[in-house]
């Protein structure tokens, strides 16, 4: 069952019967108040997945050529769409990482048996992380564009948001 933040740190006093610390408090106080930056966070990426997606793989298959040659994983317009595909699902599973202040719902539905998925299918997962690393500097670039976003200082939520992507390139690598 995928959790929220506030969901989480309840069912973890609840299980030990404690109530919630003054430090469990002042963090879900925190996400609160950073709910709107959140928001605008996951709305800007979501509305420009597409894009962020596309340059993605068109940078990748710039850099490693090899990847869309003859041979290559990406090779026929079917493996290149799955390589789409699956950037465009850690990407998707970022978002809700991203709303719910928790990478429990990427971890579980998007990258637990993610690398030996692409180990048995043959596929190169760095350059994956690769893609997925370009994903996250299109996103916090566009993320950090201060025009019609809530103002305030975001270097928590974007170094979060960094986390994310980190954590979905390090399980395919």
């Amino acid at each position: 069952m995928v959790q929220d933040a506030f969901s989480k740190v309840v069912a973890q006093a609840d299980s030990r019967g404690e109530y919630l610390s003054d430090s469990q408090l002042d963090a879900l106080v925190g996400l609160v108040k950073d709910g709107n930056k959140r928001v605008d966070v996951v709305n800007r990426i979501s509305s420009n997945s597409s894009t962020l997606v596309a340059n993605a793989v068109r940078s990748l298959f710039a850099e490693q050529p090899q990847l869309i040659a003859p041979g290559g994983n990406a090779y026929t317009s079917r493996r290149a769409a799955a390589c789409i595909r699956d950037l465009e699902i850690i990407l998707r599973y970022v978002t809700y990482a991203i709303f719910a202040g928790d990478a429990s719902v990427l971890d579980d539905r998007a990258l637990n048996g993610l690398r030996e998925t692409y180990l048995a299918l043959g596929t190169p997962g760095a350059s994956v992380a690769v893609g997925i690393q370009k994903l996250k500097d299109a996103s916090i670039a566009l993320a950090n564009d201060p025009n019609g976003i809530t103002r305030g200082d975001c270097s928590a939520l974007i170094a979060e948001v960094a986390t994310y992507f980190d954590r979905a390139a390090a399980a395919v690598a």
